[in-house]
């Protein structure tokens, strides 16, 4: 049986979750050879409203496009972990920001300070990319150099030292976290800063 795993990445929007899933989906495909799909819905304002992107990574074709019960939850704010943590598979895992969300079940949950960690870097708009690293190492879904060439290729013109020190903080922060390893019971990193 091929193995597919389900990403959803959720917030507001502004929070660069569209960019995220982007740069997930293109280091998945083009950098480590895997078959990828990406979709996004974002609500009507460009800024503060509800936006997500899914990325679906398989080791064989793709039939259908969306998540249909996510293995991986990143939740970047309290409104979208209520809105989409009933659709988490059992035993996925949760990853919130711990800056902006308070309340989220034990099982399973990581939470890193992806919004402060961006901040100490300078621009709280690379916490998307903080939390891709996180992500990457914590699942081992994308390898890191494959996600570090895909930021650098994403990464605006100007801003690509800034993202990609984004992206190694985020690494860094959940350097220790094995969740695999983890026992039921949230789990709270603080990361650099």
């Amino acid at each position: 049986m091929p193995t597919r795993y389900e990403i959803r990445l959720a917030g507001s929007g502004g929070q660069g979750l569209i960019l995220a899933g982007t740069i997930l989906a293109e280091a998945a495909g083009i950098y480590d050879g895997k078959f990828v799909c990406q979709t996004q819905s974002y609500g009507p304002e460009a800024r503060g409203g509800a936006s997500k992107a899914e990325v679906v990574i398989s080791d064989a074709e793709i039939d259908y496009p969306k998540a249909i019960q996510p293995d991986v939850l990143l939740a970047m704010n309290q409104k979208s972990l209520d809105a989409f943590i009933s659709e988490l598979k059992p035993g996925g895992l949760l990853l919130v920001d711990a800056d902006l969300v308070t309340e989220f079940p034990a099982s399973r949950s990581v939470a890193l300070p992806f919004t402060r960690i961006a901040r100490n870097l300078g621009k709280t708009m690379v916490a998307n990319i903080v939390a891709l690293g996180a992500l990457a190492r914590l699942t081992g879904l994308v390898s890191v150099q494959g996600l570090t060439a895909a930021v650098q290729a994403r990464a605006p013109r100007g801003a690509e030292e800034l993202n990609q020190r984004a992206l190694a903080a985020g690494v860094a922060a959940a350097q220790g976290i094995n969740s695999q390893d983890q026992p039921a019971g949230k789990t709270e990193a603080t990361g650099p800063g």
